[in-house]
Order: C-alpha cells, then structure tokens, then sequence
C-alpha cells in the first residue's frame, strides 16, 4: 500500500511539473518571443483588444444605467488596463488625475488654473521621459501619460471656457466649454475610458458625459446600431496588423545603421528609406482603427447624421485610410494622421496664439510643442522641423503652379496625370522616410549616422527649394499690372 501511495505521489509530483511546465510556456514572455514581440508590445495589444468585450459589456448592460455606475466601470476597467500593462506605476496617472481635480475646485475657472495645468501636466510628462528614457523605443507608463496630459489639459481650458460669456467664445469653443462642475468620478471615468487610455484618441469632457447621459446613439432610447461600422474599422485594423507582423521582421529601422546599408548604391538606401517610412507608420494606424472600433461599438464615436440621414460614426476617428494612402502631398498626411491629436493642437494650442499675428510663428511653435510632447530626444525635434520646412515649401510650390499659367496649363495635361502624381508621391514618401528616420532612431549619433549615409538629401533639397522657389514665383508669376494689359 505504501509503495502505491509514493507511486501516486510520484504521478502528481510528475503532472505538477508538467502543468507547470505547460504554463511556462504559455506565459506571455514566450509568445511574444515566439510572435517576433516583446512582451509590452504583446500586452499593448491584447489590452486595445479588450476593449471590445468591454464595450459589449457596456452597451448591454450599462448604457442607460445611472452615471456614477458608468464611471466606475470605465474607471475600473481603466485602471486595470493599467496595471495589466505598468503594474503599480498606475500611480502616476491616479496622482495627476486628483491633482488635476482639485486645481480645477481649487483654482476654478481661471487663467491660473489653466496656466497651472498645462505647466505641471506638461512638467510631470516630461520628467517621465528624462527619468525613464532609453535610446530605444520602449512601451511604458509614459506612453499613455503623454494621452493623459492632453486630455487634461484640454479639460482645464474647457472649464475655464465655461466661465466666459458665451457670446465671447468662438462656436467651436462654444461646443467643449464646461458649463457644470465636474466630480472626481467624472474626471476619473474621463480619464481612464478603456476604448482611449492607452493610445488615445482624444475626446472632450462634453462628448464623454454625453455618452454617459446616453446621447450618443443613432436610435434615441436604444442602444446604438453601430456594431457594423466597428467591426468594419476593426477588420481594417486587423488588416493592417497582420502586414505589420509579416513584414516587420524585414523592413526596420536597425537595418539603417548597419554597414550593410551603408555598402548599398544610392539610389538602394533612398528606396529602401521610401518603403520604410510608409511601413513603420503601419503601427500607428493598426492601434488606431482597432481603438476606433472600440469607442464606434460604445457609441462614443457617434457624430450626428449626414444630410441624407445617415449615421456618422467618426467622431474619434484618428485616421482618415483613403486620404492617408492616396494622397500624394505631406499636407494629406498630417489631415489623415493622428487626426484627433492634431485637432487638439490646432483647437488648445494653435488658435490660442493668435495673439501674436503671425501664422508661421503660431505654427512652428505648435510643432515645437508638439515635438517636446513626444519626448525630449532630438530626432523629434528633428522630424517636426522637417515638417515645418517641408509643409511651407509644398505651400510656396502649390501656389507656383497654381499662379503660373505656364506650369498650370502644364500640370492639366491629362495623359501627364499619371507621371505626375508618381513623382509626386515618390517625393511625398521618401522624404517622410526621411523626416521619421529622426523619429524613430530618437538620438543624434544614430539619426546623424543615417542622413551622413544620403547625403542630408532632405535637408538640402527642401532648403534650396525654400530660398529658389520665391525667384521663380518672381520670374513665372506675372504681375497683376500686366495681367491687366492682357485682359
């Protein structure tokens, strides 16, 4: 009997290890490993996911529930996003969370207030980069930090918008001023909605408590009828995800840096730039359509009705597919990019300057803003400068053609069309390639190693083209007195 018994010992000590062994083997480090991830990358994308059983949740049995109900589940799912991905450095977005509560009871609706949002926000943001910073890209508590700091920044000025008269505010302002005062709870459901937390998009406290109050529905009284519009954003997210995963082991930006590029002719490094800088955006694009699906399925993507009666469900769109993968100019780029962080900009920073009188100014210190929002490494600061210059020199060459009848007539022949618009878009791709070389390698040595290896191309050809396309405007252009004549 007892050699029977240390058999059956023996067989459970046995089957333990291999459970054991088992579950080791499921564990999150070594499926990422085995999928070509690291495991935050993995668990980034297993929490936007989630977002969609979160949502079903919601919209079966809380859609219509009383608010604080609604809050606390958006809160808790939140937070548990949060630890699920940064485990107990939750703690800094639940700290600026009731800081940002009790500026806004303490300080109330005005310019201090605001003034001290966005300084200690902005503050806090940036000391997360310092302390946490590598020279690699690495997914930590900053990254959703960074979503947090505009959400509550734009929560400040919209509260202190709702001090004014109304008929001092612009309709827009109008729209996401803050009438009533907003409970802790509310800032805190606000903050950590599950369809947003990680990476965005951005919203208005006013659209969310309108999702709350159960507005944000195409059949009043009913839950939204938005499940096929998120399965469609959804299924292109996934689209978009499963060429990532193929070809990110082939198309990186390590290969930059290698001698192996470097050993390359010319015209080799510049293409394979081109097709690296449209590739790598694919990332962005894939969190954002599957988030999107997310905020579509709990109506927070509801945008009114188009002049036929159909249902618009963009409100938190961040991309713009079409446009993004058609269009051959920059400017169609930034319009179909991120499209909710660059309306933010435009609505809390950049219209804000309009006190200084100069577009330019206004623009060029939205972009500096912006580069510091991403981080404190200079290959941002390097991109959003190349954007600058190359926006003001595709403006100047548009304006060219546009005003030149030589170049006007040229650019109408219809059988060019197609010559054009490959030019073009060569241009248009090499040159983001180029502008996000910086941006993704973060650090000067290795952002100055690859420009080294094409010759600054991007910053040459833009430059000249910043100071030669006036004299051609001058010499193409014809003045207003001899159009005159010619009329």
């Amino acid at each position: 009997m007892a050699s029977s018994a240390e058999g059956d010992e023996e067989t459970v000590v046995a089957l333990a290890g291999v459970l054991q062994s088992g579950f080791q083997e499921l564990s999150l480090n070594k499926l990422a490993t085995s999928l070509g991830a690291s495991e935050q990358a993995l668990r980034l994308i297993i929490s936007i996911f989630l977002g969609y059983p979160f949502a079903l949740f919601y919209r079966h049995y809380l859609f219509y529930k009383e608010s604080y109900l609604i809050h606390l589940y958006h809160t808790f799912t939140g937070l548990s996003i949060a630890y699920f991905n940064f485990g107990n450095q939750l703690y800094h977005s639940l700290l600026c969370i009731v800081l940002q509560f009790l500026i806004l009871r303490l300080m109330g609706r005005t310019i201090t207030a605001v003034l001290t949002t966005f300084c200690f926000q902005m503050a806090y943001l940036l000391a997360g980069y310092y302390y946490t910073a590598t020279g690699n890209y690495d997914i930590k508590w900053t990254m959703p930090h960074c979503v947090l700091t505009l959400k509550l920044i734009g929560l400040a000025v919209d509260y202190f918008d709702g001090g004014k008269d109304q008929n001092s505010l612009s309709s827009e302002q109008q729209k996401y001023a803050i009438r009533g005062v907003p409970s802790l709870l509310e800032v805190a459901g606000f903050s950590y909605f599950y369809g947003a937390f990680l990476v965005g998009p951005q919203f208005s406290m006013n659209h969310y408590m309108k999702l709350v109050q159960g507005e944000l529905t195409d059949i009043p009284g009913k839950i939204p009828n938005s499940t096929i519009p998120a399965l469609k954003r959804l299924s292109l997210g996934l689209f978009y995800l499963v060429g990532y995963t193929l070809l990110s082991p082939h198309i990186t930006e390590d290969y930059l840096l290698t001698e192996d590029y470097d050993n390359h002719p010319f015209w080799f490094r510049c293409m394979y730039m081109l097709i690296w800088g449209k590739f790598v955006l694919y990332k962005y694009v894939t969190c954002w359509l599957v988030t999107e699906g997310v905020c579509i399925l709990t109506g927070l993507g509801f945008n009114g009705f188009e002049e036929k009666g159909k249902a618009k469900w963009d409100a938190c769109a961040n991309m713009k597919v079409w446009l993004f993968e058609t269009n051959p100019r920059f400017t169609g780029t930034i319009a179909s990019f991120n499209i909710n962080t660059n309306a933010w900009v435009a609505r809390y920073f950049f219209k804000r300057l309009k006190f200084l009188g100069n577009k330019e100014l206004s623009q060029g210190l939205s972009l500096l803003f912006l580069a510091l929002w991403h981080g404190l490494h200079s290959g941002y600061l390097v991109c959003f400068q190349m954007e600058f210059l190359i926006v003001i020199v595709e403006r100047q060459a548009a304006r060219l053609i546009q005003q030149s009848p030589t170049l006007s007539n040229l650019a109408a022949i219809t059988a060019l069309q197609p010559f054009y618009y490959l030019v073009q878009q060569t241009i248009h791709w090499l040159f983001m390639g180029y502008s996000m070389t910086a941006f993704c390698l973060f650090t000067w040595d290795k952002w100055l190693k690859v420009y080294k290896s094409v010759y600054f191309l991007g910053h040459i050809f833009f430059l000249s083209l910043l100071f030669i396309l006036p004299y051609v405007h001058k010499a193409m252009v014809p003045r207003k007195e001899k159009l005159k004549k010619m009329e």
